[in-house]
């Protein structure tokens, strides 16, 4: 996973256009539907469970995170949501992990969301295949597979 030093910028005033333009970025954030609301250590399988507002979860296995894996019960049990429900954030250790790292990290989430995505993506109804699509009925449908005589 990859690690990201934070910036301190303590000393840069806040102005009108800089609140109205984080506002904008957080409710861009908000609006993608990608952000926790809930998080609980399920203690007999070891896992994380990442809720959403829809009522989905994620069940997180802490063995495959090293940063996970490095904490005891009690503070996988205190880990909170933070960055607006986009981290697992732990401030005794000064811990926060992306959610959305956590699961690129984990290689079936991956291989999950790309077979979703495919599946969405095929499914859509463009021009250019609803012209191909009447191009082969003019020319009879498309060709039944031959069967290989044994």
């Amino acid at each position: 996973m990859k690690t990201v030093k934070a910036r301190e910028l303590f000393d840069e005033p806040v102005t009108e256009d800089g609140l109205a333009e984080a506002i904008k970025r957080g409710g861009k954030r908000q609006a993608s539907g990608l952000n926790a609301t809930a998080v609980h250590y399920m203690v007999d399988q070891q896992a994380l469970m990442v809720g959403f507002a829809d009522h989905s979860a994620i069940a997180l296995p802490v063995a495959n995170y090293p940063e996970l894996a490095a904490l005891c019960r009690e503070e996988l049990e205190r880990l909170e949501l933070g960055f607006g429900g986009s981290a697992l954030c732990l401030e005794g250790r000064d811990l926060h992990i992306s959610i959305a790292g956590l699961v690129s990290a984990s290689r079936s989430l991956m291989e999950l969301a790309a077979t979703v995505i495919a599946a969405r993506n095929g499914s859509r109804r463009s021009e250019a295949k609803a012209l191909a699509s009447r191009e082969n009925g003019l020319k009879g449908g498309r060709p039944r597979k031959s069967v290989a005589e044994s």
